[in-house]
């Protein structure tokens, strides 16, 4: 169970295999300005919850504009996972998500940082209901 705010590389979401899966066979929500794709995983991972963070090149052209972009959400996500993680972990579940930004302008920390707590709560609301349908 995390006590900390951290976001070492034990929790990045890495993986070819593990990424493939989650933009095939996962589902996705929206919540503007981030798109978010998840799956519940049983390949065995040595942290609960795997997390990445894109930005599209087809938007932002410039690299420093798109890693300025993932370094803001990755610093959102930060600072807003302790939820979804005491969830996760009270559940034993396991759990890769990819939050993708599809916004048009670049955007700024307190934007993300309002929008953040809602997509951890629709990720916990999404287990939730698919734990409920499951029983």
């Amino acid at each position: 169970m995390p006590t900390s705010f951290s976001y070492n590389k034990q929790e990045k979401l890495k993986s070819r295999k593990l990424l493939e899966e989650v933009f095939t066979k996962g589902q996705s929500f929206h919540i503007f300005p981030f798109k978010v794709f998840y799956i519940s995983t049983n390949i065995e991972l040595d942290f609960p919850i795997k997390a990445g963070v894109g930005a599209s090149s087809k938007t932002f052209k410039k690299a420093v504009d798109r890693n300025y972009i993932k370094r803001l959400i990755r610093e959102a996500y930060r600072l807003n996972k302790i939820p979804l993680h005491n969830y996760i972990h009270e559940h034993k579940k396991q759990l890769a998500v990819f939050i993708l930004y599809v916004g048009k302008e670049l955007p700024q920390l307190q934007q993300l940082q309002t929008k953040m707590p809602l997509v951890i709560d629709k990720l916990i609301n999404a287990f939730n209901e698919s734990a409920t349908a499951n029983t």
